[in-house]
């Protein structure tokens, strides 16, 4: 871990798994929810985008739909991981439009802004390996 980020822990205590790298997340596009002191937005909720989500983004001010190349931004389509700022989350959990969270990507900074009850009320379901 370099001096510029803070420790990779989930919220649920353990090590902080990677969120997705198509398109590549996190605020260091290390395809993580990682954060740090650069990273004012916070951007620590590992969310999998819905359209219901992506169009409340779009008419409160952040487009996430739009590809900006210019910025190496893809555009986000539903069904995509990404990691979004603890308050806009918060924002969408409060006007019925969050999308669901993956635990074990979501940074535990995220808990300074969401209870980790909320957390959990939108966690995805946790896939068991076969066998």
């Amino acid at each position: 871990m370099t001096e510029d980020r803070d420790e990779s822990i989930n919220v649920e205590g353990g090590p902080l798994k990677a969120c997705g790298y198509d398109p590549r997340t996190g605020f260091f596009r290390d395809g993580c929810c990682n954060t740090g002191p650069a990273d004012r937005g916070r951007h620590v909720i590992c969310a999998r985008m819905t359209n219901a989500f992506l169009t409340w983004s779009r008419r409160h001010g952040n487009d996430l739909s739009t590809p900006r190349p210019e910025y190496g931004f893809p555009g986000l389509r539903e069904g995509d991981r990404w990691c979004l700022c603890a308050e806009r989350w918060k924002e969408a959990w409060e006007a019925g439009q969050a999308p669901k969270v993956i635990l074990a990507s979501t940074h535990r900074s995220a808990l300074r802004v969401v209870p980790i009850e909320v957390l959990r009320e939108f966690a995805m379901p946790v896939r068991k390996p076969a066998g």
